[in-house]
């Protein structure tokens, strides 16, 4: 499915810099703009960017805003993803831009405070208005400071595509975006597109980290894809078990089946001798025994089948974009239960086939 974003060729990390260790806004962005570019210099690397959040990982930061000229109760102000990215982000993750512009080096400290938002938040908060006429206003996020700061009003710039943040499913929830430049933030993580395997660059970033700071090590390297992978973790314990209880199932009403007409011919296999001594065919007793084991496999399977809508209720908080009735998913399973139902029927109506009509009568 399309995740609003390239996951290809990305590699992930972050900085574990605590709070303490800028003592001024200008201290860190001078940090990240050095690191950056020398990141950026490497051989084989074709974009970096730094932010607070990422796609999959989510924005970390959520905050209440309203929009500038709007009188609001301050207890009931909407919240909304707040994410402070680089210029490069959406570049990096190839984000679609729906209107206006994205970020640029340009918005940086001094200038106009700016800001970008998520398609979920046009629709649900400026669908009426021309967003690129808004402000949002939100309050500062200061480091080390757990009290926010003054209100900034943030001019809305530009629209992007949504992406899924907080894993795979998750998707459409409103996101505010700001320069990093304007909102600094001493603890980051990176994004880094490669032209080939990301995780091959790693010692060289590494390298490039240190001489910056010796001790400062990469924490949580990854590469996007295995983001998206952890991200359906629970998704893939999911399918793995509801498999092997449906297989199971399966199995045992084979088994089921093929035990109740191996009776069933046991028990009738007199009269079986009977009718081949009559005349009948083998095709007239497969086609007996066969008959009476699917009549059963189909009463089974209609009462299984009515008790799919309330199963299919229960399944809808595990399913994704995926109608617990689907007469697609239903007709397949159906398929496969009388196919099941059909070969456990078959091996004992063949070995009725097989039965001696003398021996049978002379045991009676």
């Amino acid at each position: 499915m399309d995740l609003g974003f390239r996951q290809d060729h990305i590699l992930t990390f972050y900085l574990p810099i605590t709070n303490d260790r800028f003592a001024h806004p200008e201290q860190i962005n001078t940090f990240y703009r050095q690191l950056m570019d020398k990141i950026g210099a490497l051989p084989g690397i074709t974009s970096v960017s730094a932010s607070t959040g990422m796609p999959i990982i989510g924005t970390n930061f959520g905050m209440p805003f309203n929009l500038s000229g709007q009188a609001v109760d301050p207890s009931s102000r909407p919240g909304a993803g707040f994410n402070m990215v680089t210029p490069e982000y959406f570049r990096t993750f190839g984000i679609r831009m729906l209107q206006g512009r994205a970020l640029t080096e340009q918005d940086v400290a001094g200038s106009v405070h700016v800001a970008v938002v998520n398609e979920t938040f046009l629709k649900k908060y400026l669908s009426k208005v021309d967003p690129l006429t808004q402000r949002v206003v939100v309050e500062q996020l200061i480091p080390g400071v757990t009290k926010l700061g003054p209100p900034i009003e943030w001019q809305i710039v530009g629209v992007y595509g949504d992406v899924h943040n907080g894993g795979v499913r998750r998707e459409g929830f409103p996101e505010i975006d700001v320069p990093f430049w304007q909102s600094p933030w001493p603890s980051a993580g990176f994004a880094v597109r490669t032209f080939g395997d990301p995780s091959g660059m790693t010692k060289s970033i590494a390298a490039v980290v240190h001489t910056l700071d010796p001790e400062l090590p990469l924490d949580q390297v990854k590469t996007m894809d295995q983001l998206v992978h952890e991200s359906l973790a629970s998704d893939r314990f999911s399918t793995v078990l509801f498999a092997s209880f449906a297989g199971l199932a399966l199995l045992l009403a084979a088994i089921g089946i093929y035990g109740v007409m191996s009776f069933a011919v046991a028990q009738r296999t007199h009269e079986i001798g009977l009718r081949i001594a009559l005349g009948a065919g083998p095709r007239q007793v497969l086609r007996l025994v066969i008959g009476e084991g699917m009549l059963l496999a189909l009463i089974g399977l209609v009462m299984g089948l009515g008790g799919t809508y309330f199963v299919g209720r229960v399944m809808k908080t595990v399913l994704y974009q995926v109608n617990a009735i689907d007469p697609a998913a239903i007709s397949a399973v159906t398929a496969v239960l009388l196919l099941s139902a059909l070969l456990a029927c078959y091996i004992p109506a063949r070995r009725a086939t097989q039965v001696d009509p003398m021996v049978t009568l002379r045991d009676e």
